[in-house]
C-alpha cells in the first residue's frame, strides 16, 4: 500500500487503515522515542501520544517530504516537548533500557552461535544507548531505519553537514566505546 493510498483510507476514517499505519511505522517512532525519553512508562506514553498528534494532523500533510520523515519529526517534537516539561536535559548521557531487537538467530547459526551474536547485539546497543541522546539518535535513524542525512536533518532541524559530521562523531564513540570495553572476540562471536 503506497503512503498516499494509506493516507486516503485513514482520512476516509478506515480503522484497518490507521491500524497499518501504526504497524508500518511503530519502530521509528520507538526509534526516535526511545532514545530521548528514559522512562519506560513515559516513552509508550509519549508513543501513543505521536499517533494521536499524526492522525490530528494527517489532513495537513501535503506529501513534500516522505510520511516516515513527518512522523519521526512529530515523534521528536513530542518527545522534546515532554523532556522540557520534565526538565530533563537532552544533552546529557541516558541509559536506556534494553529495548527489543531483531532476531539473531539465522537458520545456519547453532543455538551456541546464536546466542553469542544476541549477547554482542546487545552490548552495542547497550553502548549506543550509552552515547548523549543526539548522538544514539542520529545513529539510530540512519542504521536501524536506513534514512538519509536530508531526512534525519528534516527531524532533528539540522543541516544535512552537521547530520553527517555527528554521524562520523557518533560512530567514533561507539568503536571507541565498545574497543575499549570489550575484546574483539567478544564482538564478533
Amino acid at each position: 500500500m503506497t503512503e498516499q493510498t494509506l493516507v486516503s483510507d485513514i482520512l476516509t476514517g478506515n480503522p484497518e487503515a490507521f491500524r497499518t499505519f501504526m504497524e508500518r511505522y511503530n519502530s521509528l517512532v520507538a526509534h526516535v522515542v526511545y532514545r530521548l525519553v528514559p522512562n519506560e512508562a513515559d516513552r509508550q506514553d509519549v508513543c501513543q501520544d505521536v499517533f494521536v498528534k499524526a492522525y490530528r494532523n494527517l489532513k495537513g500533510f501535503n506529501f513534500e517530504a516522505k510520511l516516515s520523515t513527518w512522523l519521526a519529526r512529530i515523534a521528536f517534537n513530542t518527545a522534546v516537548n515532554h523532556l522540557e516539561k520534565r526538565r530533563v536535559d537532552l544533552y546529557d548521557d541516558v541509559t536506556a533500557e534494553h529495548q527489543h531487537f531483531e532476531d539473531a538467530a539465522v537458520e545456519s547459526r547453532s543455538p551456541e552461535e546464536t546466542v553469542a551474536a544476541a549477547d554482542a547485539a546487545d552490548r552495542v546497543r547497550r553502548e549506543i544507548d550509552s552515547l548523549p541522546v543526539l548522538y544514539g539518535t542520529i545513529l539510530a535513524l540512519y542504521h536501524l531505519e536506513d534514512m538519509s542525512y536530508k531526512e534525519i536533518g528534516d527531524i532533528l532541524q539540522l543541516p544535512d553537514g552537521t547530520v553527517k559530521s555527528y554521524l562520523f562523531r557518533a560512530r567514533k564513540m561507539l568503536k571507541d566505546r565498545l574497543t575499549t570495553t570489550y575484546s574483539r572476540e567478544e564482538l564478533c562471536r
